[in-house]
């Protein structure tokens, strides 16, 4: 039987609008043309594909079983099928839109506008905030082209979308200055003792610092959680409340407030920081440059020898 690759674009919409007619809209056909291509995707899986369900169309366990591996298929072809792009940086007219946690943001956005703007004046960035955890919503905008990278502590587990882990950062404890902890050693049981912060999108006052003081048969107490670190650096500024950061991208926050900083009196793993882009833009010389500013802005952050902070 003679494959037509046509088909395999058409379920890739298909499955990504779950409706003929927004598939049919997407790629410029009347709606019984859509149809009869969805036919035609029918007999050649032995599978209906798409399944009405009131006003709606739902996909087939077949269909969600196939869906990555289809837009991850198509993008890579696509990408072949693309002549090398010779890029001129210096007259690149382009919005790049990047997602991040608000800590590496506020260490990463000046370098990376500095070098941005010093190579690239016709380049515009716009940043959005993490939400809570990698939804859906946020895979799908690297999917449609409305996020360019997203910047995060993991990688994703997509097949279409690719990463690389630009480094790590470690955590340290930072409190307010003349605070009681600072005489003496900040041991396990003293840090445990003390009232936290917690940092969480999602308000969750459970973490990884708690589940390595469990396994030391301790426990802390957290009374308060907040989505960004900033709120929680002010908080320590102004009351006796600890939070457990990461140093090399809280420096300059922690600075600007006047927090002392103490080594984590627990074994937590570093924070990794990874880009993540779509595979459609593997090949595109703009992404690819960007991917460059953004690893070498990281990396001079979280390589820098002079911010150990007392460690």
């Amino acid at each position: 039987m003679q494959l037509d690759l046509n088909l395999l674009s058409a379920l890739d919409v298909l499955l990504e609008e779950e409706s003929v007619g927004g598939a049919a809209f997407r790629l410029n056909l009347s709606e019984p043309a859509m149809s009869r291509t969805l036919g035609r995707i029918r007999r050649v899986t032995g599978d209906a594909v798409l399944v009405r369900s009131g006003r709606f169309m739902t996909p087939t366990p077949y269909a969600l079983s196939i869906r990555e591996q289809v837009h991850a298929t198509v993008q890579q072809a696509k990408a072949l099928l693309q002549p090398p792009e010779v890029l001129n940086v210096a007259e690149l007219q382009r919005t790049f839109t990047l997602r991040g946690h608000d800590a590496l943001l506020e260490a990463l956005v000046p370098l990376l506008m500095g070098s941005v703007t010093r190579q690239a004046p016709g380049v515009r960035l716009r940043f959005l905030g993490e939400t809570q955890g990698r939804t859906e919503e946020e895979v799908q905008d690297l999917r449609r082209g409305n996020t360019d990278l997203a910047l995060g502590s993991a990688p994703s587990s997509a097949p279409d979308l690719l990463h690389e882990v630009v480094g790590q950062d470690h955590f340290v404890v930072a409190l307010r200055r003349l605070h009681p902890l600072l005489t003496g050693t900040l041991t396990t049981e003293r840090y445990a003792a003390a009232r936290h912060v917690s940092v969480s999108r999602r308000g969750r006052l459970h973490g990884p610092v708690d589940a390595a003081l469990e396994e030391q048969g301790l426990s802390r107490e957290v009374v308060v959680a907040v989505p960004t670190a900033s709120v929680a650096t002010r908080l320590a500024a102004e009351s006796d409340l600890l939070i457990s950061v990461p140093a090399r991208m809280m420096v300059g926050t922690l600075e600007a407030f006047g927090l002392e900083t103490r080594p984590l009196p627990l074994h937590i793993a570093p924070l990794p920081v990874v880009v993540i882009w779509h595979a459609r833009t593997e090949g595109d010389a703009a992404n690819r440059w960007l991917r460059t500013q953004v690893r070498d802005a990281a990396q001079q952050i979280l390589d820098h020898p002079e911010v150990d902070l007392h460690l």
